[in-house]
């Protein structure tokens, strides 16, 4: 699928491009991610759940962020909100219809909020999709997963060379479709020339290490023939779940 067409973000003198792909992959029947590559919203949901319900919990969310390119964001709180709207008509949707008990998403990505004279950028995250940046000092992970790997890791645990087989591997700690609602975690980040972001689901970031995709979005300056090689270049390494992502260009005008 193709991206956004370029938008200025004002005050900054700089250009937003966006492209985006996303592919079923080698093992799943069907696709339960969505993604959104708007005005002011890129972002990645990986719904989960039996019966098709992941990809109803994952269309919800995008459903509710697309809300945020209708109505201009003006800080992290409206993304918190729109956030909390799509927690809440995921509930609704299960209440509505038992076959889609226990179904939930992921919701990560980027967007553009209004900061006065000028805007930025609103980093979010809730579950183990990503958001990595490509700045001058290389590519570098900007979202933290939410998993059982992760606090494994982090708690000392486990070793890094133990997360790619580890059993708990796929189990997140957070996900749309809880009750509480989930805390997201936002970052506010200012926007800088040259910068790419990568918005994905896991089955880019479990086939490809980090690396790859930095060589892959490095070697593509055009964000859509970068989002179509890191989709095609994770289905090659082994495909084993749905692979969707988003890649965001920041240039000068």
């Amino acid at each position: 699928m193709s991206g956004s067409a370029p938008r200025e973000l004002r005050g900054t003198g700089l250009v937003v491009r966006a492209g985006a792909a996303t592919h079923v992959g080698r093992v799943r029947d069907h696709n339960e991610d969505a993604l959104l590559a708007s005005g002011r919203v890129f972002a990645v949901c990986d719904g989960m759940g039996g019966h098709a319900a992941g990809e109803v919990a994952s269309r919800l969310a995008v459903e509710a962020l697309a809300t945020l390119d209708e109505h201009p964001p003006a800080g992290a709180d409206d993304v918190t909100r729109a956030l909390g709207q799509a927690n809440e008509h995921i509930l609704r949707s299960e209440a509505a219809h038992p076959e889609q008990r226990g179904m939930g998403t992921t919701a990560t990505g980027l967007v553009v909020v209004d900061a006065g004279d000028h805007e930025q950028w609103v980093v979010l995250n809730v579950g183990d999709s990503r958001v990595y940046r490509l700045a001058e000092g290389g590519l570098g992970l900007v979202t933290r997963d939410h998993s059982e790997v992760r606090e494994l890791l982090e708690a000392g645990l486990i070793d890094a060379d133990e997360v790619p087989t580890h059993p708990l591997r796929n189990v997140i700690t957070r996900a749309l479709g809880s009750d509480p609602a989930p805390e997201p975690d936002l970052w506010v980040l200012p926007p800088t020339a040259g910068e790419r972001f990568v918005v994905c689901s896991d089955g880019l970031s479990n086939e490809l290490a980090d690396d790859e995709i930095e060589h892959l979005l490095t070697a593509a300056p055009d964000p859509q023939a970068a989002a179509d090689a890191l989709v095609a270049a994770a289905v090659r390494a082994g495909g084993r779940d749905n692979v969707s992502v988003v890649v965001v260009a920041v240039d000068p005008e």
